[in-house]
């Protein structure tokens, strides 16, 4: 193959893997909302990432990759309890209460928590004034969604629903940042593999002790089950492998920018196939909580890459990078 045509198939690679973790990622708190219509949150959740975690885990082991030690397993498990537990169990549990469009846009602040808890940390890099106004603006954002009612005519987002969200989002930031010294597996492919079946495994038997009186075989509809398989295959394995050739083939910066595109394509397809309304309001605190994570990201990109449908995926440390195709 000549030069040019290598270097055209290759930004026509760089084109699919962006739409894929810009479409299909900004799919899944779609796809979550179907889900839990039947399928009661925690146990679907866990079902997601053992599922997920078991395929990619099954197939590297097959390619050959190095069997994890018994620490990695310890490190794996720890991460994967903060991020899955505490963060994408968050969001699934509240996306019963909040629309699935405002639901990733409140997701988009992990990038601001990320750079602010990296900056609070001893040793971390000095906070910025533009860092400091990206994140009270991003706050402003997430206040004027859940203020009161009277505001602009409309209804507001219910407010215990918004504050898991925004737990969730911290739990994430603070997984991704704990992941960065965590002693795991050098291929990253692994290391999400295993953090995916532990925090899985942690959420399912939640779901079983607190969840299985309410789950009903016969009542799980087609729509909940085709969410699930979204989640799994294109939310979990798909986007997960584009995202992690994107961060080897371009700058970080760049693929950090699903953090505000996701928001935009949530809303937008929560109201084309989820029938959710929009108001005035939330298209305002939409625009100016991305606008903030923008503002943020144009200059300081988070310290680690993030997965997530934040979303969706355990974070992965840039320096575990490097061990891609080691094993």
């Amino acid at each position: 193959m000549e030069p040019s045509q290598t270097g055209r198939a290759s930004r026509v690679m760089i084109v699919l893997a962006f739409g894929t973790i810009y479409i299909v990622w900004g799919g899944t708190y779609l796809a979550i909302k179907f889900a839990v219509q039947t399928i009661p949150p925690f146990g679907m959740a866990g079902a997601r990432f053992v599922l997920a975690g078991a395929l990619l885990y099954a197939f590297l082991r097959l390619r050959g990759t190095a069997p994890p030690l018994r620490k990695h397993w310890l490190s794996a498990s720890a991460v994967g309890a903060v991020l899955l537990v505490g963060g994408n169990s968050s969001l699934v549990w509240a996306e019963q209460r909040v629309p699935s469009g405002l639901a990733a846009t409140i997701l988009a602040m992990i990038p601001l928590w990320m750079v602010l808890l990296d900056g609070l940390r001893k040793g971390g890099p000095k906070l910025t004034v533009r860092v400091a106004c990206g994140l009270v603006i991003g706050l402003a954002g997430v206040g004027l969604l859940v203020g009161p009612a009277r505001l602009w005519g409309s209804s507001r987002v219910d407010v215990l629903g918004a504050a898991v969200l925004m737990f969730s989002a911290f739990c994430w930031a603070v997984g991704s940042l704990c992941s960065r010294g965590a002693n795991l597996p050098s291929s990253p492919f692994l290391a999400a593999a295993m953090e995916m079946l532990a925090g899985g495994t942690i959420l399912i038997v939640i779901g079983v002790l607190f969840e299985g009186h309410q789950l009903h075989w016969r009542a799980i509809s087609f729509r909940s089950m085709t969410g699930l398989f979204y989640l799994v295959v294109f939310g979990s394995l798909v986007s997960f492998t584009a995202y992690i050739w994107l961060l080897s083939v371009v700058s970080t910066s760049r693929v950090a920018t699903y953090a505000y595109v996701n928001p935009a394509v949530a809303v937008f397809l929560g109201w084309a196939f989820g029938a959710e309304s929009i108001s005035a309001r939330e298209l305002l605190a939409t625009g100016i909580i991305i606008a903030a994570v923008a503002l943020i990201l144009s200059h300081h990109p988070p310290p680690a890459a993030m997965a997530p449908d934040a979303d969706g995926l355990p974070t992965i440390d840039e320096e575990r990078l490097m061990g891609v195709g080691e094993n």
